[in-house]
């Protein structure tokens, strides 16, 4: 059984484990994790959901709408009592005619707009429960996967404005919730004084531990946080080695990333230092790494993703593991060589 948590004030019960569909996105885009199979896709979604799994989290930009219409076709197929709670992101541009260029983080007022219809027709919905600002506005192409790369253009918006059009979205009723992801906790401050900021993403593992003071802030205004890639984009599964990074397909975003190049040789001893601890508890590396996200203050849930049933079944179990002070204590004794940030919850 997975366990559940309010999300911030929002009235929402989730699962602590969400499904992430980033990686059942497909191919043909510059942000891909290779080819997949789409009714695996909508199968292993399906079986998410029938672990416990209520909360599925995905974006316009992955795939280029592709998985959210993954997303839309699994849930279809699901009666109205069974449908999880859908979460997607705006804010990402692309150019239909290079879709292996990178996106334009763009948050304009009509652009938001389309976004937001677009994301309603591919998930068959009409309304979605959290919707997140993917990335502050720069006015500029998307840097590297997983950094805030990118100078402030001439056309940025202002996080006011974009975050009063979010407002009224919600307002509106066309969205349940409005979040913040890749947001600094200025930024926060800045959004809350126009509207609540319901729910934050941040990026939040044993290794990638610098959104911290992100998620403190979260905690002292009633704010959800929802944490991606807690386990590295699969570094702390305790499946990887250097030789599986380097089969990686060319069409695999990771195999060009710095967490999977110059950094992977420390980020596989903090993997490395999950097994001891996964041994005491009959745990997997997986759900030890889960674990260690979970129980950090503040953080509601996490965003797994998966291409096959088989994986969920790796990591539905991680929210009902509880680690000793002992096991934080030698996990966090690695963790400092790894990443930046304070290195234990």
């Amino acid at each position: 059984m997975v366990s559940t948590a309010q999300l911030g004030t929002t009235g929402m019960t989730v699962s602590r484990l969400g499904f992430g569909s980033w990686a059942v996105a497909g191919t043909g885009w510059g942000f891909g994790w290779g080819a997949t199979d789409d009714a695996e896709s909508v199968a292993t979604i399906r079986h998410a959901v029938e672990s416990g799994v209520n909360w599925i989290d995905t974006a316009a930009v992955y795939g280029l709408g592709h998985s959210e219409e993954i997303v839309g076709k699994a849930v279809a197929g699901l009666p109205e009592a069974d449908r999880p709670l859908l979460f997607t992101k705006v804010g990402l541009v692309w150019d239909a005619a290079d879709p292996l260029a990178p996106p334009l983080r763009c948050m304009k007022p009509a652009s938001v707009r389309r976004e937001l219809e677009d994301s309603l027709r591919r998930l068959g919905v009409e309304r979605i429960d959290l919707y997140q600002v993917h990335w502050p506005d720069t006015g500029t192409p998307l840097g590297t996967v997983g950094s805030a790369s990118g100078d402030i253009g001439p056309d940025a918006t202002p996080l006011e404005e974009y975050w009063q059009v979010m407002a009224d979205l919600k307002a509106e009723g066309k969205v349940r919730a409005i979040g913040l992801s890749n947001h600094s906790v200025e930024q926060l401050d800045a959004a809350e004084r126009i509207a609540h900021v319901d729910a934050i993403q941040p990026p939040f593992s044993a290794v990638r531990r610098s959104a911290a003071d992100e998620v403190a802030w979260a905690r002292a205004h009633g704010t959800g946080v929802i944490a991606y890639s807690p386990l590295v984009s699969g570094l702390l599964t305790g499946t990887f080695s250097a030789d599986r990074v380097a089969a990686l397909p060319a069409d695999d975003w990771r195999a060009t990333h710095p967490d999977f190049t110059s950094g992977l040789a420390a980020n596989l001893r903090v993997a490395d230092a999950l097994r001891p601890v996964a041994a005491r508890h009959g745990a997997s590396v997986t759900e030890v790494a889960l674990a260690w996200v979970l129980a950090w203050p503040g953080i509601t849930g996490a965003i797994v993703g998966a291409r096959r049933p088989a994986q969920v079944d790796g990591w539905i179990g991680a929210s009902a593991l509880t680690l000793a002070p002992a096991d934080l204590d030698e996990i966090a004794a690695v963790a400092a060589h790894a990443g930046s940030g304070p290195v234990r919850p």
